[in-house]
């Protein structure tokens, strides 16, 4: 699987310790705050990884994807071309979990930083998308998803499309 790579939920958990260790209660997406009656164990998980996906930004999350490109971490390659890689996520949310990333981030740490020059390897990453589900055999159906900030729980800074499949899909989402 290569090597360990510190997740969003890990983060997180370590934040939350720090917190009560710490006496500072739970942990909000503005930083800490004293616990309130208002505590809601699930709120405060998301609002932890909320936080700790801002974090993220500066840390290694973010050369993790350029190591893989670089093929310096192994990664199960699904699908490679010139300009975009498809990786089994490490942390697969459904049976069929890859991640399509492109080799050049040039700039493009998340969706809302996208520009007008950013829209042919927009376009690449959804194609590759729809090329990786077809060799991973998801005729029925599968899911194409961008996370973006921190509210959209994103963390790695380095853009990124999950394709999910091999099972029922639920809406809403989230």
């Amino acid at each position: 699987m290569g090597l360990p790579i510190l997740t969003t939920t890990s983060r997180a958990r370590t934040r939350r310790h720090q917190a009560a260790r710490h006496g500072h209660g739970s942990v909000s997406s503005h930083g800490l705050h004293p616990t309130s009656h208002h505590y809601s164990p699930a709120a405060a998980s998301m609002a932890a990884m909320a936080a700790a996906a801002t974090l993220t930004a500066a840390t290694s999350s973010l050369l993790s994807f350029d190591k893989i490109i670089a093929k310096e971490i192994p990664s199960s390659i699904v699908y490679e071309d010139e300009k975009v890689l498809a990786f089994r996520d490490i942390n697969p949310q459904a049976p069929v979990h890859v991640l399509v990333i492109p080799k050049v981030r040039d700039g493009l740490t998340g969706l809302d930083k996208a520009e007008p020059r950013h829209a042919e390897i927009l376009g690449q990453l959804l194609y590759a998308a729809k090329v990786v589900a077809e060799k991973e055999g998801l005729a029925n159906g599968y899911r194409v998803v961008i996370n973006n900030g921190a509210e959209g729980c994103q963390s790695v800074y380095h853009l990124h499309v999950h394709v999910l499949g091999g099972r029922q899909m639920k809406w809403p989402p989230g």
